[in-house]
């Protein structure tokens, strides 16, 4: 069973963002380059994120939304398949990204965008 481990929001305005989820839930940020790592606390479970500057949608598969999901899997090939053969699509097909593994970008039957990710199989 895939479980969401990890969420990505999309910001116009880094500091009203940062500043809306530190007033309304507590959350922390750091940044780490382009992206700041979004901390929603210790307590309890829960997932934690980042926060990416909003960009044309070309650039991330067409996605222009302001927050999605990641899943890891178990095998990046098979959920693809799986996602096509129930309606959805595969919009970004996968990649490897260093220190995260196999990625893809997919949409449920709906449109809703979510991320896949394999844990890398060839790690370093």
């Amino acid at each position: 069973m895939a479980r969401p481990v990890h969420f990505e929001m999309y910001a116009n305005d880094f500091v009203r963002m940062r500043t809306f989820y530190e007033s309304v839930f507590g959350w922390s940020f750091v940044q780490q380059g382009e992206r700041w790592a979004i901390r929603t606390g210790t307590a309890g479970s829960g997932i934690d994120g980042s926060m990416l500057e909003r960009v044309d949608s070309a650039t991330r598969g067409d996605f222009s939304g302001g927050l999605m999901l990641r899943m890891r899997v178990d095998d990046i090939d098979e959920a693809s398949r799986a996602v096509e053969n129930h309606g959805g699509l595969i919009t970004v097909p996968t990649i490897p990204v260093p220190d995260i593994g196999l990625f893809s970008i997919g949409t449920d039957p709906d449109g809703n965008y979510f991320q896949m990710v394999q844990e890398d199989p060839y790690p370093a």
